[in-house]
């Protein structure tokens, strides 16, 4: 089955470098860093960044979910935020 979820995985840097979301991070060599693949090369980010991006990115997935639970209520693509903060309606009572 087809997966929504782009590869990731985390590993050890092997040189010190900055987090690619925030150049005020800094992932020194041997420490654990979140790996994700973009088109043919890598993105690394630091743990704090990590989970940052990881939990949004939860909440979004979980909110589809939500949506795709609720028989009869289809939302157009432009009702459903990028950022996946904005709640969804209750579903009305059966």
């Amino acid at each position: 089955m087809r997966s929504l979820v782009e590869r990731i995985s985390f590993d050890r840097a092997l040189r010190a470098h900055d987090c690619q979301a925030s150049a005020k991070h800094r992932v020194s060599k041997g420490e654990l860093r979140l790996k994700v693949r973009n088109g043919r090369s890598w993105d690394h980010y630091c743990l704090a960044c990590a989970q940052q991006i990881l939990r949004k990115d939860v909440a979004y997935l979980q909110m589809m979910l939500d949506v795709a639970a609720v028989p009869g209520q289809v939302l157009f693509a432009e009702e459903i935020p990028a950022d996946g903060v904005q709640a969804l309606p209750a579903p009305p009572d059966a």
